[in-house]
């Protein structure tokens, strides 16, 4: 009986194989006679169905991309700010005590806070902060990078742990393929300015000088295009110009622009300047982009100032 069933099993796997030897026979014939590039075709269309898409989906177009990459730079911006205004409320506090009439330095940030439109629970979790058991305070440092295409950095760092800012700066700037400079090597590449950002679709550029010239301002830096027509439109919402002034004529150049109903940017007011700015080329641009971009991700980096043109 059992010899009976295997003898049947070995009859139908025969069957079964000669059935697809036929249709392998078969499908073969219908290659040879509709030509190897319909099989062809048959095939990669049969791949085609099979395929599965794992990643996940690009942005839609280049302007898409570069708006959300603006959104990004813009809000890393503000968290700049109100950190470094953070910071700053600490430092006074540890330093003058935490009443605004006798400690003059909290009374003019306070001040700026008003002017800047810091959103108010930043200050009150900062003074919270700054009384507080085992908070250091808050130090001031300046950090040089040489770039890349001959342009010069210079990284400002408000930092309670000196130790761990220059290692988180050394190690990007590593990483980059950059090179950090001795002290003095960068810095007498700029020079401090009060200044005030204004986006070029926010004014007229004729309305601007005039205003500026009104004002008593020393200077009106227009910003550089490239001459490309499509980066330009696309890149136009962060270009800026620059208004400078000096430090009491800041307050004028301010009410005259606010006069006119032109909008400015809400920072402090304060930049490095670039004596002779470098141009580049398309890579070293992009290379220093790339390195500015990480240095400002690091907490305890404030600004970064090139003299890359």
């Amino acid at each position: 009986m059992a010899s009976a069933a295997r003898a049947l099993g070995a009859l139908l796997h025969r069957a079964s194989s000669l059935s697809s030897s036929a249709s392998a026979l078969r499908s073969a014939s219908l290659l040879h006679r509709n030509g190897s590039a319909t099989g062809a075709s048959l095939f990669q269309g049969h791949v085609a169905r099979r395929r599965i898409w794992t990643f996940q989906p690009l942005c839609m177009g280049r302007r898409s991309c570069k708006i959300a990459g603006r959104k990004g730079a813009q809000n890393l911006k503000k968290m700049k700010r109100n950190s470094k205004i953070g910071k700053e409320i600490v430092a006074a506090i540890k330093k003058g005590g935490p009443s605004p009439s006798s400690n003059t330095a909290l009374a003019a940030i306070l001040e700026k806070v008003r002017e800047l439109d810091v959103p108010k629970e930043v200050v009150e979790r900062n003074i919270k902060r700054a009384s507080e058991k085992g908070q250091d305070t808050y130090i001031e440092k300046v950090y040089e990078v040489y770039g890349f295409g001959g342009v010069s950095m210079v990284v400002e760092v408000l930092t309670d742990k000196i130790t761990r800012s220059i290692a988180d700066i050394r190690n990007v700037v590593k990483d980059c393929g950059a090179k950090l400079a001795d002290p003095g090597s960068v810095t007498f590449r700029f020079r401090q300015a009060r200044v005030v950002n204004i986006k070029v679709t926010d004014a007229d550029k004729d309305q601007l000088l005039s205003v500026a010239l009104d004002a008593g301002a020393d200077d009106v830096i227009e910003p550089n295009f490239d001459g490309d027509d499509e980066d330009s439109e696309e890149d136009v919402i962060e270009r800026f110009y620059k208004i400078v002034t000096t430090s009491e004529n800041y307050p004028v150049v301010l009410s005259k622009l606010q006069e006119e109903g032109i909008k400015f940017e809400t920072d402090n007011g304060y930049e490095l300047l670039p004596l002779n700015p470098v141009e580049v080329d398309d890579e070293a641009m992009d290379l220093n982009k790339d390195l500015v971009l990480k240095l400002l991700e690091l907490d305890d980096v404030d600004a970064v100032y090139t003299d890359q043109k």
